[in-house]
């Protein structure tokens, strides 16, 4: 068993496996999950099992004691929630980002057209999450901070599978901060996320 005395180290090691094999979808959407049988794959005791579970359940990736494989209309609920949050965001970038923050999210453009893939999946977590934070709210950053985990999962899809225009919106969502245009700014990231929804359920109803 890898649990020690201080179960916490344990807890965050089991969790960081599970987290890991969700996300990159080693264990797949509607797996159930079992508590006895992942202590004996991973080689821990129930405890940081049952603890990691929690904590995943808490993120959304682990619902009903399966992992999530999110309906349409589940996308649906969850991208309302973007779009009326991250637009928002983008208007308050727009008044209240400093140049020199503004310039970082054109870096994040250039990675988005010259970076591998994970390059350009941190890149773009790193443009939306730094016009999340321009809000300065703390309540709507913290809601978006528990979403991470489901956000990592669509934002995997759209740069795996190379989603049109999607570092185009980027720029143009920059220029529009850049000229301090907070109402376009709020238009075209609502808008970037409206087209981020419709690729993630066109490739749903492929599968």
């Amino acid at each position: 068993m890898l649990e020690s005395n201080n179960s916490r180290p344990a807890y965050h090691q089991c969790y960081e496996i599970l987290r890991d094999k969700i996300l990159n979808g080693e264990i797949s959407g509607g797996t159930k999950v079992v508590e006895e049988k992942i202590a004996a794959e991973l080689g821990f005791s129930r405890t940081p099992v049952r603890e990691s579970i929690r904590k995943l359940e808490n993120e959304g990736l682990i619902v009903k004691k399966k992992v999530v494989k999110p309906t349409e209309k589940d996308l649906r609920n969850m991208f309302s929630v973007r779009i009326l949050l991250e637009g928002y965001s983008a208007r308050c970038a727009a008044n209240f980002l400093k140049d020199k923050e503004i310039e970082k999210l054109y870096e994040y453009v250039e990675i988005g057209r010259k970076g591998n893939k994970e390059e350009i999946m941190s890149a773009n977590e790193s443009f939306h999450n730094d016009i999340v934070k321009a809000s300065n709210n703390p309540v709507m950053i913290d809601i978006i901070d528990r979403m991470q985990a489901i956000i990592y999962l669509f934002r995997k899809t759209v740069v795996i599978y190379n989603r049109p225009h999607l570092i185009d919106e980027h720029e143009e969502i920059y220029e529009a901060i850049k000229s301090r245009d907070g109402e376009k700014a709020e238009i075209l990231m609502k808008k970037h996320l409206e087209n981020d929804l419709s690729f993630y359920l066109h490739l749903m109803s492929n599968e």
